[in-house]
């Protein structure tokens, strides 16, 4: 008779003595993760860098401005304009924000502009990234926003950068097509002068076309980068709209910012449309003693305007008149305008936007009284000079997504132009990727594909580690104070406002030294890093897996959701 021996494997290290069924095959390991602000950007700015730049000034033993000037470096990495955009951006990367999920959103832009703006303050200078130089030049039409990004990261990269700007002045709509009240001139100067301090030249009042040819470019430069932007506004198509006392929003902004506006004091005017450029032209309009009021077509909430400007309108005491469309402008005898006949309108169903159709009520026309009339229902581009770009059944210029090669060789596009009609950071983003694909092209390489750590959201998190706080709000001066002016609206954060703000972020997907995985381990199996050797982003301790059972106490205290078990 055979006896059969049974044994029983153990486990190595730790596992062998630990209790309560807390074994596991699966080990701890750092994992970065993307956060979700960074997602939402069209920048893909590093919003975690720049804010756990202030936060951890006192871990690392730094001074404030050392970290003020780590996180100046650390937005301007991707983005060369971080005072405009903490301005002028939407701020979409609030709205991916795990901590607005917990309590309130981090108020990101204001950090953003507090980091501008210290930049400007101090006269910091952007770095190039090497010491390689190419001989190869790169010629950029437009010195908008996608321009302005495209020649900031070629640049850096060493390239001769050439801008031709048909204007007397840089920044394309930044300049010429939103107020100084939201963007005074010399925030956007002072931008534009630290990518030029990187060796761009701008060549103003220099239209392709008209004072130089693209032929010509080709034949001097090795690679053209077209950011013209959209600057041409949209007509009406209704009946009366020929003839003084209809101006779009685009001209008439210019005007203004231009210095050359139209006196509209006393008058009263109409803006026809719900974007961002509605809002601004009624708003200064406003302040140069207009009775102003908007007319749009659909409801307040499919207003694509942000909402903030919308809130700020309405204090102002600028009339919204929802669900009105224009039908006919109204003229005297003598050609002035009179009014604008309307008719009202209802919601029908979803168009190609997702927002629901207007569609008209029958019986429902009206007259508005109007001596100025202002559509802000879209822009187009002047291809003047560059119509062989020109999609004809787009109207846009068409460019692959992946390489942003336009239709002749070593010809580039970003921005509006390409139909990307959108915010500012969008424009940045598009010119960034731009830059990427020129340096690619010039040095025979493919276009790197960019894949980007998994998203950690807030359910990844430990959560419960950080106290509720309320969101720093933001600054804004009076509305007794604005009315004839364009004093800015919205101040700047203080110093003691961007550090209380920057310590609410949760450090989405990295660590940030607070000792949990440390203190929550039984086993001793993470060991703390000496000081010294801790770097700003990445691990801070170490993981001593002959000790760990695999218990998953460090994963699940974690709250920045930086440890996977595997």
């Amino acid at each position: 008779m055979s006896v059969v021996l049974k044994t029983r494997k153990r486990a190595i290290g730790a596992a062998a003595y630990s209790r309560g069924g807390d074994e596991s095959h699966l080990r701890p390991r750092y994992a970065e993760k993307t956060p979700p602000c960074k997602v939402a950007c069209p920048s893909e700015n590093d919003i975690r860098g720049f804010m756990t730049a202030i936060s951890q000034t006192e871990f690392f033993g730094r001074s404030n401005d050392e970290s003020y000037e780590m996180a100046w470096r650390t937005y301007t990495n991707t983005n060369p304009l971080p005072a405009v955009l903490g301005r002028v951006c939407p701020h979409f990367c609030e709205t991916g924000c795990n901590r607005g999920q917990k309590d309130e959103a981090l108020n990101i832009n204001q950090v953003e502009r507090f980091i501008g703006d210290y930049g400007i303050d101090k006269d910091l200078k952007h770095e190039k990234l090497g010491d390689e130089s190419h001989s190869e030049k790169i010629a950029i039409i437009g010195s908008g926003p996608a321009g302005l990004s495209c020649a900031f990261q070629l640049a850096r990269k060493g390239y001769p950068v050439t801008i031709f700007e048909a204007a007397p002045k840089s920044g394309g709509m930044l300049r010429y097509g939103i107020p100084s009240y939201r963007l005074p001139e010399d925030i956007l100067d002072a931008e534009v002068a630290k990518i030029a301090d990187l060796g761009v030249e701008i060549k103003y009042e220099t239209k392709v076309g008209r004072d130089i040819s693209f032929d010509e470019l080709k034949n001097e430069f090795d690679a053209i980068h077209i950011a013209i932007g959209a600057q041409e506004g949209w007509n009406l198509g209704i009946p009366g709209e020929e003839g003084e006392g209809v101006v779009n929003a685009v001209e008439y902004l210019h005007g203004v910012n231009s210095g050359d506006s139209m006196d509209v004091a006393g008058k009263k005017v109409l803006v026809i449309g719900g974007g961002n450029s509605a809002i601004d032209a009624a708003r200064v309009a406003w302040r140069q003693g207009a009775e102003s009021r908007i007319v749009y077509r659909r409801t307040e909430e499919e207003m694509p305007a942000e909402q903030e400007e919308i809130d700020d309108t309405r204090e102002e005491g600028i009339p919204i008149d929802i669900l009105t469309a224009p039908v006919e402008v109204i003229r005297d005898s003598d050609g002035k305008v009179k009014a604008l006949k309307c008719q009202k309108m209802e919601l029908g169903e979803p168009d190609d936007s997702g927002r629901r159709r207007p569609v008209p009520i029958e019986g429902s026309e009206f007259e508005m009284e109007a001596d100025i009339i202002i559509p802000a229902i879209g822009q187009q581009v002047d291809f003047e000079g560059l119509h062989q770009f020109k999609d004809e059944e787009s109207g846009w210029i068409t460019v692959d997504e992946e390489t942003m090669k336009a239709v002749e060789e070593g010809t580039f596009a970003a921005g509006d132009v390409t139909n990307k009609l959108g915010t500012v950071t969008e424009a940045v983003g598009t010119g960034r990727k731009a830059a990427v694909a020129i340096d690619c092209h010039i040095k025979g390489e493919e276009v790197p594909k960019e894949y980007l750590p998994p998203t950690v959201k807030l359910d990844d998190m430990a959560h419960g580690h950080f106290e509720t706080a309320a969101r720093v709000p933001k600054n804004h001066i009076s509305v007794e104070q604005r009315r004839g002016n364009f004093n800015e609206v919205v101040t700047t954060y203080s110093e003691e406002q961007v550090i209380e703000e920057a310590d609410r972020c949760m450090s989405c997907g990295m660590c940030f030294s607070c000792d949990n995985c440390y203190m929550f381990c039984s086993y001793s199996a993470i060991k703390k890093m000496p000081k010294e050797d801790i770097k700003p982003v990445g691990d801070r301790y170490v993981f001593r897996l002959e000790a760990c059972v695999g218990c998953k106490k460090c994963a699940e205290a974690c709250p920045s959701g930086y440890i996977d078990m595997v």
